[in-house]
């Protein structure tokens, strides 16, 4: 799979700046959310080729999202990966069952974002 273009959805400031400080290395167009909802409307308006997506987040968490993205026709084909402290093995099957390519604990360092983009 080609990627060109990349949504990052995270609440926190300093955890969407790394992963975009990553993800820019691969020189694709980044797109960033900070909730739910927002990566909701980002994602069914740009077509990205992949979202990196936080779980705990106000309002709309990771898990309704990525639900939600599955669900609508538009953005079903799109890939999710999990960016999170939510990390135990209870988590990771979850995500997969909510429709997730893979969950990568934070803070998440570039050799295992950029092994999970490869992988798609």
């Amino acid at each position: 799979m080609a990627i060109q273009k990349i949504l990052i959805c995270d609440d926190a400031p300093a955890d969407l700046a790394s992963i975009r400080q990553i993800l820019q290395t691969t020189e694709c167009i980044l797109i960033e959310a900070t909730d739910g909802a927002e990566a909701l409307k980002k994602a069914k308006a740009e077509k990205p080729d992949v979202i990196f997506l936080d779980i705990v987040m106000p309002g709309m968490d990771g898990f309704a999202t990525c639900r939600a993205l599955h669900e609508d026709a538009d953005t079903k084909h799109i890939p999710v990966i999990f960016i999170s402290s939510k990390n135990q093995k209870a988590d990771k099957v979850w995500a997969q069952m909510q429709g997730a390519k893979d969950l990568i604990g934070k803070p998440g360092d570039a050799k295992e974002i950029l092994a999970a983009l490869a992988a798609l």
